[in-house]
């Protein structure tokens, strides 16, 4: 059994004290870019809906290690999900799939019909994550326009 197997992740909301660890694993993730500062990004989600900001910990002696997190959002349309991450350490043990089924459970409960996930082309492991799921890739181009330089 692989390490970490038995140990179950515990999906709750973001909480102030998670950031340095959050962006940390965004860093090993390879999710932060030059021109997106996290800590703003956070410091936006914290002002709406931030009960769809998860993170995923394990126990430790002194406390939790954050080994997860998923960044959701509901426009009344659809629901879109950023910054979901796992520690390199911690993949292929289902805390990626948990984090998202929480997401998904907790989008759908406010009665959201479907589901949106951005992931960067040629990222086969994501994608090959994605595809487990049941999400299908769609023929469109996502487009974007920065109204708020964050540097």
């Amino acid at each position: 059994m692989p390490e970490g197997m038995s140990v179950p992740v515990r999906i709750r909301p973001f909480e102030g004290a998670d950031e340095a660890a959050a962006v940390a694993l965004w860093r090993d993730c390879g999710l932060v870019r030059a021109w997106n500062d996290p800590h703003k990004d956070i410091a936006r989600k914290l002002l709406v809906q931030p009960e769809l900001f998860l993170v995923a910990t394990l126990p430790q002696a002194a406390g939790e290690l954050l080994v997860g997190t998923a960044m959701a959002g509901y426009d009344g349309h659809r629901g879109s999900v950023y910054y979901l991450a796992v520690a390199p350490a911690q993949q292929r043990l289902a805390r990626g799939r948990r984090l998202m089924a929480e997401v998904q459970e907790r989008l759908l409960a406010m009665g959201c019909p479907k589901t949106h996930v951005l992931v960067r082309t040629g990222n086969a492991q994501v994608l090959g994550f994605y595809d487990k799921l049941g999400y299908e890739r769609h023929e469109a181009i996502s487009l974007g326009k920065r109204l708020i330089p964050d540097i």
